[in-house]
């Protein structure tokens, strides 16, 4: 019924115009943030599941970061050791030749015993400088328990126990192989250190080993857990883009119905100049 007073045509247009306007405001927003879901109420619930997968993976990067300086950690310790048991070793030689017959008293204290003195202070100097962000490694309590966070739970840790070394705890306070006598006791030292250098090696070896499939094991989630936020959050821009086509064509066709339903008390009124 064609009616003055009310235009109910251009305020039906109006309503189609303001839907389509903001349907297409928000799928520019896609398009520009690359985000499917804009706001709350796109998707709440792909927005609570996709929040918690995001922080999950944020966790485990941050967990890839701890297991790469737990590794970084371990080989330092594992090359000053090995660089402990070179100098074993050398004080090794040191001693078998000081208990050798063919060597006098005077050789073994002042050549032999001179040097084999000396190797130990290197070892004393080896443990005091093998640090880490300022933590001694091989000396105090640091690496007596220390864990590595490697999970998204608060239990999913790596645990290191390498045990603290010195001098004396290695070859007793007064190793010296200035007499025969105390050349072969040094021996006895110094393969029980060379023993206890070892295991500590192998046990860093296996937490070594121990990192490295735990790191695998980090990237692979951070690849899952990464691919399937990116289903839920990310926007499929084709899909955006095709929708954002149809909604523009809506909304121009919106612009000309109200356009023309504006016009058309104007029409009316001609019928009464009629």
């Amino acid at each position: 019924m064609p009616v003055i007073s009310t235009n109910n045509a251009a305020n039906s247009a109006l309503n189609y115009l303001n839907q389509n306007s903001s349907h297409e405001t928000n799928l520019l927003s896609k398009l520009a943030s690359g985000s499917r879901i804009v706001q709350a109420s796109d998707d709440a619930a792909g927005l609570a599941i996709g929040t918690q997968l995001t922080a999950s993976a944020v966790v485990y990067e941050q967990d890839q970061t701890n297991v790469q300086q737990g590794t970084a950690i371990l080989q330092s310790t594992d090359g000053a050791l090995a660089q402990i048991s070179n100098v074993l070793q050398r004080m090794m030689a040191l001693a078998t030749e000081a208990a050798s017959g063919q060597v006098t008293n005077s050789q073994r204290s002042q050549d032999i015993n001179t040097e084999y003195t000396q190797l130990k202070s290197e070892i004393t100097s080896i443990v005091g400088s093998t640090t880490y962000a300022g933590q001694t490694l091989l000396s105090g309590s640091f690496l007596s328990n220390v864990k590595f966070l490697v999970g998204t739970l608060s239990t999913n840790f790596i645990t290191i126990s390498v045990a603290s070394i010195s001098v004396s705890t290695l070859l007793g306070t007064s190793s010296t192989v200035s007499t025969a006598a105390t050349a072969l006791t040094a021996i006895n030292k110094i393969n029980s250190a060379i023993n206890t250098v070892t295991q500590s090696r192998a046990k860093i070896g296996a937490y070594e080993s121990q990192f490295s499939f735990s790191s695998q094991d980090i990237s692979t989630n951070i690849q899952n857990i990464t691919s399937a936020a990116s289903v839920i959050m990310d926007a499929d821009v084709a899909q955006v883009k095709s929708t954002l086509s149809a909604t523009d064509v809506k909304t121009q066709a919106s612009v000309a119905a109200l356009t023309q339903a504006s016009q058309l008390p104007q029409e009316l009124l001609r019928l009464l100049q009629s």
